[in-house]
């Protein structure tokens, strides 16, 4: 069935024919016009506003650098993804022979992908990156390439993985942009955003398992109002790497940093700058002038109602939502009360940041059928036989 195309600038409607080209699997974030003159100490940094993919704040954004165990978010990710996070397995004894930090897996231990996903989160396990790879893919080679094709998909076009942990290696390397895009995409788990934002859980692994306390890294956690996670990370030739997250009052931004020595002050700074010109506006689109056509009933049109929603923007931003509405040209009888009949996007910079349905305000009625004489006779005289 044809759809109606009805494009607005934020509120004010205009009919058009022309239909809008929405983005593929890979994302991309969009700048805003005038970004902060405010200096952090990270050689390549960026703050976006997650829902939208606003850039509020960049510097050396897609910079290649080495990002240490934020490395860790495409594998935390990608262990979630595989499924089976509650079955347990012994720990492949070589993978957890490896420097840095650890969960504490030891030879023989028993685990669940979701364990390791704590340990990878919270204690920055490089012992529980490596047993995930060799569980899900049998080989770190073959992890590496589920990490590519997956960072590819998300749209990150200047990443390449070698190691699931982070530590560093030949032709391992991305930038703060790529970073900023997968971490907008795991927040959209939720397994992975419940796991990130702990300071502490209890954690059941061992031969045989038991619970067992581990402690986040992240101090952002426990120090900024409102830090939802990510990750932290440093190898010698990374520096100090920092990957986290905010959300106050419906908006949410998402702040990186590469060999910062300063990461605390500065994504500090990044938040309390993107949350004062980020903003959430109430788009109440009016649909009450428009109404449905419906065939089979005695009404000709059914009226249409939808519900206001919120969106996080700047003040520049708030003139340049589009919206395009959804509907059939026309609708069959019975239809009831409040039955979604079609939707309301809200866009900006080509990409969908809402989305609200459209209603009916009514109910339509089927409309008895008229029999004409002859047929009333036949079902008069088949009754009678009957």
């Amino acid at each position: 069935m044809k759809k109606l195309r009805i494009s607005a600038i934020f509120l004010a409607a205009v009919i058009t024919a022309a239909g809008i080209a929405m983005p593929t699997s890979a994302q991309s974030l969009y700048y805003e016009e005038e970004q902060s003159d405010i200096s952090v100490s990270a050689s390549a940094a960026i703050l976006i506003e997650a829902d939208t993919g606003t850039v509020l704040f960049s510097k050396n954004e897609k910079e290649h650098r080495s990002i240490a165990s934020t490395t860790k978010i495409m594998t935390t990710l990608l262990t979630l993804e595989a499924g089976d996070l509650d079955k347990q397995f012994t720990v492949d004894g070589t993978a957890i022979l490896t420097e840095g930090t650890s969960m504490g897996l030891k030879e023989g231990d028993i685990v669940t992908r979701r364990a390791l996903c704590y340990g990878m989160l919270l204690p920055s396990g490089n012992d529980a990156a490596n047993a995930a790879a060799i569980n899900i893919s049998g080989s770190y080679s073959a992890f590496a390439e589920e990490m590519n094709e997956k960072a590819k998909a998300i749209g990150m076009k200047d990443s390449n993985f070698v190691t699931p942990s982070g530590l560093d290696a030949k032709g391992q390397y991305s930038c703060a942009y790529d970073l900023a895009l997968l971490t907008a995409y795991a927040l959209e788990n939720e397994d992975f955003r419940e796991i990130c934002c702990q300071k502490s859980a209890k954690v059941k692994f061992g031969n045989p398992p038991y619970e067992r306390w581990m402690n986040n890294s992240n101090k952002l956690l426990k120090s900024y109002p409102g830090c939802i996670g990510v990750k932290t990370g440093f190898t010698d030739n990374a520096g100090r790497t920092l990957v986290s997250a905010a959300s106050r009052n419906g908006v949410t931004l998402i702040a990186v940093t590469l060999n910062a020595p300063d990461d605390w002050n500065d994504h500090t700074k990044l938040f309390d700058y993107g949350f004062a010109e980020v903003k959430i506006r109430k788009a109440d689109y009016d649909i009450s002038a428009l109404s449905l056509p419906v065939t089979g009933s005695d009404k000709d049109s059914v009226g249409l109602a939808t519900t206001p929603v919120s969106l996080p923007l700047t003040d520049s931003q708030k003139n340049k939502v589009t919206t395009v509405i959804h509907l059939p040209r026309f609708i069959y009888a019975d239809v009831s009360k409040g039955e979604t009949v079609g939707k309301i996007e809200y866009i900006l910079n080509d990409k969908i940041i809402a989305v609200s349905e459209i209603t009916t305000t009514e109910e339509c009625v089927k409309k008895p059928q008229e029999v004409d004489f002859f047929t009333s006779i036949f079902r008069f005289i088949k009754r009678l036989l009957s």
